[in-house]
């Protein structure tokens, strides 16, 4: 590490002293706290991952909040992430409740009806004081292919009961949800091992 000088250590302390003044002035700011509706769309890789990485911080606070989740595409697939999150027993209710992709299902009315019976399920953690957190997986996709009808579903999320936050995943969100939505994030594709031809890999994809 190369000598710092005292008048480099002085303009820095100055520069930083004046930076979290700032900082400290904005946080001071923010007043507000509320449950959230949180999107996580885009092409890129790790939206359903970011929203388990939420469920972990909620289950590491000491209010024993419960941690709801419901997958509206993905089957009963056996998942790192599931067997992770069910380890803290009944803090966590984890719902798999898709039956695939509907050109896996080739059948309109079956995937209606699935997305249907998992939209209930997401309804009743909602309404459920003990849940904390709420994680919607894919519910994006179940939207994007006119699964549920939007503004029921956007309806419903606007009117979450105080203190509950959501998260929805799934590539190509509706404007809609996005509008009524209080954290919107795009992850960006810039490069995918699958491209590459390496297939989904435990501890990667599941």
């Amino acid at each position: 590490m190369s000598d710092i000088s005292p008048e480099e250590a002085a303009r820095h302390r100055a520069k930083m002293e004046k930076r979290k003044a700032v900082q400290d002035a904005e946080v001071a700011e923010k007043t507000v706290e509320k449950g959230l509706l949180l999107v996580h769309t885009g092409p890129g890789k790790g939206k359903s991952t970011a929203a388990f990485g939420l469920a972990l911080r909620t289950l590491g606070q000491p209010d024993g909040a419960r941690v709801g989740v419901v997958q509206f595409i993905k089957g009963a697939w056996d998942s790192g992430e599931r067997r992770a999150l069910e380890s803290f027993g009944t803090r966590v209710e984890w719902h798999s409740m898709g039956e695939g992709f509907t050109w896996e299902t080739q059948d309109l009315a079956r995937d209606i009806a699935s997305a249907r019976r998992a939209w209930d399920k997401a309804r009743e953690m909602m309404d459920d004081p003990a849940f904390g957190l709420v994680i919607l997986d894919e519910l994006n996709i179940a939207l994007r292919y006119d699964y549920l009808p939007l503004p029921e579903v956007v309806a419903a999320l606007s009117a979450r009961r105080e203190g509950l936050h959501i998260v929805v995943t799934g590539r190509n969100a509706k404007p809609e949800l996005i509008e009524a939505a209080d954290l919107v994030t795009e992850m960006g594709l810039v490069k995918h091992h699958f491209k590459a031809g390496v297939k989904a890999q435990k501890g990667i994809e599941f």
